[in-house]
């Protein structure tokens, strides 16, 4: 089970490979400029590793449903879930409406991915979430890690945002392709 809050805040909110395009952490004072890891991605080119990317607040019935295909999975399983964070700049009790936002703007994307499901020749991915309904900055300018930027320097957040934006319609069309197969 990985618990991605998207910083890596043990040790003091610094960028790293999962921090999202435009997001401001320690060391990424600037905004981060290059896109986040797919670690789902990655674990699904195993092809023999269980993978589901969760959001209790945005889908509680998925995230139950992964958990449940994971235990029963007869191999190694892989679960990232959406982990809201201090360093996101949000209240904690917004935390769960903020994950549906992620979820809606395509950020947070709900998949399950199960190599049981691959015998009848498709590629075994299950995208639970709906097409993208809102832009990614509805969801972003919600939190004071992508909202401090628009501060100090409007332009680089104007146009971080539209990259991370291309990353997420990007990273959905492939997920749909997938997902068809």
């Amino acid at each position: 089970l990985v618990l991605d809050s998207e910083v890596y805040s043990n040790t003091g909110g610094q960028a790293s490979k999962s921090t999202p395009r435009g997001a401001v952490a320690r060391f990424a004072a600037a905004g981060k400029r290059t896109g986040k890891k797919d670690l789902g991605l990655l674990a699904m080119t195993y092809g023999h590793v269980y993978v589901a990317h969760v959001a209790f607040g945005a889908n509680d019935t998925q995230t139950v449903r992964a958990f449940l295909e994971a235990e029963s999975y007869p191999g190694p399983s892989l679960i990232i879930g959406y982990a809201h964070c201090i360093a996101h700049g949000i209240a904690i009790k917004d935390g769960l409406s903020q994950q549906k936002k992620a979820v809606a703007s395509g950020h947070w994307p709900l998949f399950r991915f199960d190599p049981r499901h691959h015998a009848d020749g498709g590629f075994p991915l299950f995208l639970d979430s709906k097409t993208p309904t809102i832009p990614f900055g509805d969801y972003a300018y919600e939190e004071t890690r992508y909202r401090v930027l628009k501060t100090i320097d409007p332009d680089a957040a104007t146009r971080l945002a539209k990259d991370a934006q291309h990353d997420i319609d990007a990273r959905w069309r492939l997920y749909e392709t997938l997902a068809r197969r």
